[in-house]
C-alpha cells in the first residue's frame, strides 16, 4: 500500500488520487488543497494548472509552476480548513515543507478557493509574516533576499514574502 502524499494517512489510491483523475472529486477546498499539495510531489503539473482558477491564467506561468513542482516537496500539515461567508468561497492555512540547499525550509499559506460550476479552484492565498509555533524547529523562513520557495525564481520579498 503506497500512503498517499498529502499526510492523510491514507492508501494514495483512496484519498488524491480518484480527484488527479477528476477535479470533480475535490468536494471541498481541503480536498482540493491536499490534492494540489499530492500533485506537486509526484510532480502532475497539469493538475495543478487544471485546479488553478481560470482568472489566474496559471498555463501562462507553466515554468514557474514546473519550478515550484520540482522542488523536494516533504511533508504537509493542515493548520485549519475554514468556511466563509459566501458558501462557494473557502479557506486552507497549512505548511508545506521541503528540502533546498540541504535545509528544511516552510511554506505557510493561507489559501482562498472558489467553487466554479461545480468544481473548487484554488484562486490565491496570502503568506503570513511569522510561521506558526507548531511548525519544527528546524524549519527556517526564507530571507528576504533568498530565492522564493514558490519556484517563481524570483527574490522571497519580492514575491511570497
Amino acid at each position: 500500500m503506497i500512503l498517499c502524499p498529502c499526510g492523510s494517512n491514507l492508501p494514495y489510491s483512496s484519498c488524491c488520487e480518484p480527484i488527479h483523475l477528476d477535479h470533480a472529486k475535490a468536494t471541498t477546498p481541503e480536498k482540493l488543497m491536499r490534492s494540489r499539495y499530492s500533485a506537486h510531489v509526484l510532480k502532475l503539473v497539469d493538475y495543478v494548472i487544471l485546479t488553478y482558477h481560470p482568472s489566474c491564467h496559471a498555463e501562462e506561468q507553466r515554468d514557474a509552476i514546473q519550478q515550484s513542482i520540482e522542488s523536494h516537496w516533504t511533508s504537509l500539515n493542515v493548520v485549519s480548513a475554514e468556511s466563509s461567508q459566501h458558501p462557494n468561497e473557502g479557506f486552507v492555512t497549512f505548511q508545506a515543507y521541503l528540502i533546498e540547499d540541504g535545509q528544511e525550509l516552510c511554506l505557510q499559506e493561507r489559501s482562498r478557493f472558489v467553487k466554479e460550476n461545480g468544481l473548487w479552484y484554488y484562486i490565491d492565498g496570502t503568506f503570513p509574516d511569522t510561521l506558526d509555533t507548531s511548525a519544527p524547529s528546524s524549519s527556517k523562513k526564507p530571507g528576504r533576499n533568498d530565492p522564493c520557495v514558490c519556484g517563481s525564481g524570483k527574490k522571497y520579498k519580492k514575491c511570497c514574502g
